[in-house]
């Protein structure tokens, strides 16, 4: 039998007057907007930022406005489903393209929200995390933990551009959203050595007495990373996945982050099973489209897509393809609601 639940409008005006008052509101008239039946019915849509058509317009910004004024001169990649000038792409996922120009330097700070920085093309630039100096090419991976001072700087000829991802959403909803500014950080003589200490999978630093930090490895390599997947891809002659971990502790690099690298073989279609997590994919390189709940996404390299929770999705790639996938499985299995559903 159906369930039948009071509405609002049946409630006498006197009486929700006297509710508002109080600062009391009835549950059972919002009680299945609270709790759908079934699945949740998500705000987020599909959204499809084409690289092509948004760098013009963060090079403009560039022209516009120094990083001496913007702090982080950066392009929101707004959720369709949340209108004009969303500062998130899905529920959880905060995503932007950021913009370095040569001999910038981005200021440090430190904020609560942690971020991943992907970078989308150009030569020179750096992130500075906890003094270490990280270089920043194609591909790469690099993360700026919540908590950890960081700042970034451009010693190449050409603009560099990273994509931002960030839990910021979820800081912004727990009220826990903050950030200061500081002075930039005194370099290391050293630039990254955890290339050398996590340089082979299944070895780590022998350390008798120290602990190894709770962040090893800041920067995961793309050609590390691709050499990974076209190998794990020869071993099974079809498509690869490989996640990116703490090489300390096999954990998500991130607490509520996830990050998967994939490998689409030309003509190879992927028909993932639904899942409780939204997530957004950048295209690395190739070419190829998405079909997610219905709509068709046509992508090309270096564009950026995203999917709501427990959409339905195929990819397909016509050319060899790289994608990374983000999403925030790492916060739903903390929380105990991690669900996968076959499509």
């Amino acid at each position: 039998m159906t369930e039948i639940l009071g509405t609002l409008d049946e409630l006498p005006e006197d009486y929700r007057q006297a509710l508002a008052t109080q600062s009391l509101a009835p549950l059972w008239p919002n009680l299945r907007e609270l709790l759908p039946a079934g699945a949740p019915k998500p705000v987020t849509q599909v959204g499809h930022w084409p690289y092509a058509t948004l760098l013009p317009l963060l090079l403009r910004a560039g022209e516009l406005t120094p990083v001496e004024k913007a702090e982080r001169r950066v392009l929101v990649l707004s959720d369709p489903g949340r209108g004009d000038g969303a500062m998130q792409a899905t529920s959880t996922l905060y995503l932007g393209m950021q913009l370095l120009l040569p001999n910038e330097v981005a200021p440090s700070h430190v904020h609560t929200p942690s971020a991943v920085r992907l970078v989308v093309e150009g030569e020179g630039g750096y992130t500075v995390v906890r003094g270490e100096k990280l270089p920043m090419e194609p591909g790469d991976i690099v993360l700026t933990p919540g908590g950890l001072w960081h700042d970034h700087g451009h010693e190449g000829d050409d603009p560099v551009v990273w994509l931002d991802i960030l839990d910021l959403p979820l800081f912004v909803y727990l009220e826990g959203s903050y950030a200061n500014p500081g002075p930039l950080q005194d370099q290391l003589p050293r630039v990254d050595t955890s290339q050398a200490e996590y340089a082979a999978a299944g070895l780590v630093p022998s350390r008798t007495c120290q602990q190894a930090p709770v962040y090893p490895q800041l920067r995961f390599p793309w050609s590390r990373t691709e050499s990974a997947l076209r190998a794990l891809a020869a071993t099974t002659g079809t498509s690869a996945e490989l996640d990116y971990v703490n090489p300390e502790t096999g954990l998500d690099v991130l607490p509520t982050l996830g990050l998967t690298a994939m490998y689409l073989p030309a003509g190879t279609t992927l028909a993932p099973p639904l899942r409780s997590t939204s997530a957004a994919f950048h295209v690395v390189g190739g070419a190829g489209a998405s079909v997610i709940n219905g709509r068709e996404v046509n992508w090309t390299d270096k564009d950026t897509f995203s999917a709501p929770v427990f959409a339905s999705m195929t990819h397909t790639a016509v050319t060899d393809t790289f994608l990374i996938r983000v999403e925030d499985r790492p916060l739903q299995q903390k929380l105990g609601f991690y669900e996968e559903r076959p499509q």
